[in-house]
């Protein structure tokens, strides 16, 4: 018997069923990057693997545990991308996109990394992202995050909170760092072994912990904001004044760090408690410091990825989903009907943008055709026989709601197919 195969585990299928949710979130997206002059850019899915590991830090769980890296047939080291940022940076410094005038890049795709699958992780996951290079004001970090909110009130998404924090700059982390290993390693007996182990590699991952007695613990530990200096507050400060001139709703997170270890300043999360564990839906901060690790003169920059996956899991679930939008689907009795109703549908869809039409393919009974034309989710029977043809007419069937079927000449079914276009629009 010849063997089946199935998708590599935690990498899945996108169906058909499926994908009309996914364009509709893609659209809005789109369309707003493109409100705030964002132009897309697509880099590579496999990167030296250098790019991601001096970008993103060698004492990361991405780096250490979970990038598909592997040797090519000239022995150079590949990764495939587990974020998008840093490939974008390279991108950019390798094709002089940079040091004029503030740049605003946008991307999307498909990101690999070797996690334990569950619900709303996987291996292959798709973001978007957004990035602004050249502008260090706490005014481009506002425009980003109100860029967020629009996003959100396009779909449709209310129940969706931001958090905020400030990790400083370099030197600010470093001393809170040292400030909160002292600490922790006073409680080490109470941590648990992944507490322990990031202790010593990566401590303010510690910040991100989910058990009941590292959250008590961390309720006595010093605070970020504790540490930073009078630029660091200052650009905080003026953040958090914008956005409540653009009356942005947030909450102050403490706890918050990113996962790599490119980010300064100000970071943000949207989160979500319908999702459960994996309420994140949108993240990022600033990383004044990655233009140079990738080889360019210092540059600041800042941006935000989100996770579509999350994005449609949660679009579902409080029902907005995309529109197939699959119009009408004709059907044709008879070698001429079959003729004259392709012919027509071309002419149909010449007239009326936006009118997506599918002929039977094939032969069929009427029955069988009908039912064709139910399972393909069409809102409306194109009908021609050979009465039909003869008269040079077209019947109209509603499929989805009522509605007298109607005959239309064939000379007038534009003009009415455009009124039926506009009034379901509205």
């Amino acid at each position: 018997m010849t063997q089946t195969y199935r998708s590599i585990r935690g990498m899945h299928d996108i169906l058909p069923g499926d994908i009309a949710t996914w364009q509709r979130l893609e659209s809005v997206v789109r369309d707003v990057l493109a409100q705030y002059g964002f132009r897309e850019i697509r880099t590579p899915l496999l990167e030296r693997t250098e790019v991601f590991t001096r970008a993103i830090g060698q004492a990361t769980d991405v780096v250490e545990k979970e990038m598909y890296t592997f040797d090519d047939r000239n022995g150079d080291s590949l990764s495939l991308r587990p974020e998008g940022t840093a490939g974008v940076v390279r991108a950019a410094l390798q094709n002089g996109l940079l040091y004029a005038a503030p740049e605003r890049l946008w991307y999307r795709g498909p990101m690999f990394r070797h996690e334990r699958p569950q619900k709303g992780r996987t291996r292959q996951f798709h973001q978007v992202g957004a990035e602004v290079f050249g502008a260090e004001g706490p005014d481009v970090d506002a425009e980003l995050l109100a860029m967020g909110e629009r996003i959100w009130a396009r779909l449709g998404l209310d129940d969706v909170r931001l958090e905020l924090n400030s990790l400083g700059n370099a030197e600010e982390r470093v001393a809170y760092r040292e400030s909160l290993v002292t600490y922790m390693a006073r409680h080490e007996d109470a941590l648990d072994e992944d507490s322990r182990s990031r202790l010593q590699r990566n401590p303010l991952r510690i910040l991100d912990s989910k058990i009941p007695e590292v959250q008590a613990l961390l309720a006595e530990a010093p605070k970020m904001t504790d540490f930073l200096g009078e630029a660091s507050r200052a650009h905080f400060d003026g953040l958090r004044e914008h956005l409540a001139r653009l009356g942005i709703a947030y909450t102050l997170n403490p706890r918050l760090v990113r996962g790599l270890d490119y980010y300064c300043h100000a970071v943000f999360e949207w989160v979500t408690d319908d999702l459960g564990a994996q309420g994140t839906i949108c993240a990022g901060g600033r990383y004044d410091g990655l233009v140079e690790l990738q080889g360019g003169k210092p540059w600041p920059a800042t941006g935000f990825a989100m996770g579509l996956e999350r994005l449609v899991a949660l679009m579902e679930l409080v029902g907005v989903t995309g529109d197939e939008s699959l119009h009408g689907y004709v059907v044709m009795a008879g070698e001429r009907a079959k003729a004259e109703g392709m012919a027509l549908a071309e002419r149909l869809r010449d007239q009326v943008p936006g009118l997506n039409l599918v002929c039977n393919a094939g032969q069929g009974s009427f029955k069988s055709q009908f039912k064709r034309a139910d399972r393909s989710g069409a809102a409306l029977a194109l009908v021609l026989g050979e009465d039909e043809v003869g008269s040079r007419t077209v019947a109209v069937k509603f499929l989805r709601e009522d509605g007298e079927q109607i005959t239309l000449d064939w000379d007038r079914a534009a003009a009415w197919f455009s009124d039926w276009l506009e009034r379901r629009a509205a």
